[in-house]
């Protein structure tokens, strides 16, 4: 049968393992799709780069990614450029010519991803996205296919490897913040800006992805909440674990019946949770359906040949469905476009969770009096308090609380309330809590 072509868009890190897994699990691939995927192109502006990676495989080297787009010869583009420019005007242009598309870029999704899938589905070709997400796991295919039958109730994510990491070695070494992140630079799990990672920009497209597909409504990534873990202390975190949780920065979706929450944070969860424990670069999605239960995946969330195994997953989808009705091909948010519901994003006031607090203060009686008697005003309960001895001669102390779930709204009154108190010094530390039971 003759080969799908595919014209790849870039062949650094990602394009480069793509090509490598492809070329070495030829035999394989070709079964499962049931005709030979070729990389017959490729587009990059490093043309040595290109030639040094390609070599002897007979691909035509370009640095000219429009008219890669434009070739009648190319059955499916792969967008490995990334960003929201010239990426967007490629991939428009490539739906526009007729061809599929399969892209790991989850910035350029979650920002235009409502317009790009329009288009497609006005010219009857596939976005497909798995890489996009977690690397190589699974996730896009479990969450718009293995689960299908539920309705999604909740999802939450360690999807950014880079911030992983550096909560794993600030939690096992108790170094701060900006040291262990010049560690992950060094290592290679950083950039050298690495802003969208540390301010949780990366999960939150991943999250607004994710959130999409489970609920079946519009991407609303200009609503999603964003909390990075740059301000984070390393000592909540040796709190956190004294009182049995560990801090990861998750992205979590919830289905309310008036909306859905979509929110990127530091959180506590409970050591004991399989969640807790996932560790260094590693991503893991926890996902809980009404007739499944809880599903976990994990796995590696970023790398050459982990992603490239995910681009390659999505070129044996497209290749399988290449020839099918677009009417009857899985749609790209897993529901069908018309079927989309217009739940919006809740506002973070409204949201409903529990909270970590550090309160620093004057070691004098009726302080603890008064911050409790401001949370019973506001019906937050407390679940735990932890109060640090003050070492000799200090007239200040550490009063950590955690409390039951309540809104957020009323929680950020209750934190003002308390600020104003005289013997409270300085800022209370808040950071949410979530169980995952």
């Amino acid at each position: 049968m003759k080969p799908i072509n595919v014209g790849l868009l870039g062949i650094g890190t990602v394009g480069g393992g793509t090509f490598t897994v492809l070329n070495r699990n030829e035999a394989e691939i070709t079964r499962r799709a049931g005709r030979p995927i070729r990389i017959t192109a490729v587009a990059d502006k490093n043309l040595e780069l290109a030639r040094r990676v390609t070599e002897g495989s007979g691909a035509r080297i370009t640095d000219d990614a429009f008219a890669l787009v434009r070739d009648p010869d190319i059955d499916i583009v792969v967008e490995l450029i990334g960003g929201y420019g010239v990426a967007k005007e490629l991939v428009l242009l490539a739906i526009e010519h007729g061809k599929h598309v399969v892209t790991a870029n989850k910035a350029l999704l979650a920002v235009h991803g409502n317009e790009i899938f329009a288009a497609a589905q006005k010219k009857g070709v596939m976005v497909a996205f798995e890489a996009a997400v977690a690397g190589g796991i699974p996730i896009i295919k479990a969450l718009r296919e293995g689960l299908s039958a539920n309705r999604i109730q909740w999802i939450a994510g360690i999807i950014n490897g880079t911030t992983n990491f550096i909560l794993s070695e600030m939690r096992d070494k108790g170094l701060p913040f900006a040291e262990v992140l010049k560690e992950a630079q060094a290592l290679g799990y950083a950039e050298a800006d690495p802003t969208f990672d540390i301010e949780g920009v990366d999960a939150a497209h991943k999250a607004t992805l994710m959130a999409s597909i489970a609920f079946g409504v519009p991407i609303q990534f200009e609503r999603a909440h964003i909390e990075g873990i740059s301000k984070l202390d390393a000592a909540d975190i040796q709190y956190a674990e004294q009182l049995g949780y560990r801090i990861k920065l998750l992205g979590i979706a919830k289905l309310r019946q008036d909306g859905f929450e979509l929110r990127v944070h530091p959180t506590l969860i409970p050591a004991k949770r399989l969640l807790a424990n996932v560790e260094g670069a590693m991503n893991a999605v926890l996902v809980q359906g009404d007739a499944v239960g809880a599903t976990l995946y994990y796995g590696k969330g970023a790398g050459a040949e982990p992603t490239g195994s995910a681009v390659i997953a999505d070129l044996v989808d497209v290749t399988r469905l290449h020839t099918a009705d677009p009417e009857h091909r899985v749609p790209h948010l897993a529901f069908q476009p018309d079927q989309l519901k217009d739940l919006q994003v809740l506002p973070m006031g409204e949201c409903v969770t529990s909270y970590y607090l550090r309160l620093r203060v004057q070691d004098k009686p009726g302080v603890l009096a008064d911050i409790t008697r401001i949370l019973a005003d506001k019906t937050i309960s407390i679940d735990a308090m932890l109060q640090r001895q003050p070492a000799e001669g200090e007239a200040q102390t550490d009063i950590i609380i955690l409390t039951h779930v309540t809104v957020e709204k009323g929680m950020d009154a209750a934190i003002g309330e308390i600020e104003a108190l005289p013997a409270v010094l300085g800022k209370v530390i808040r950071l949410r809590r979530e169980e995952l039971a």
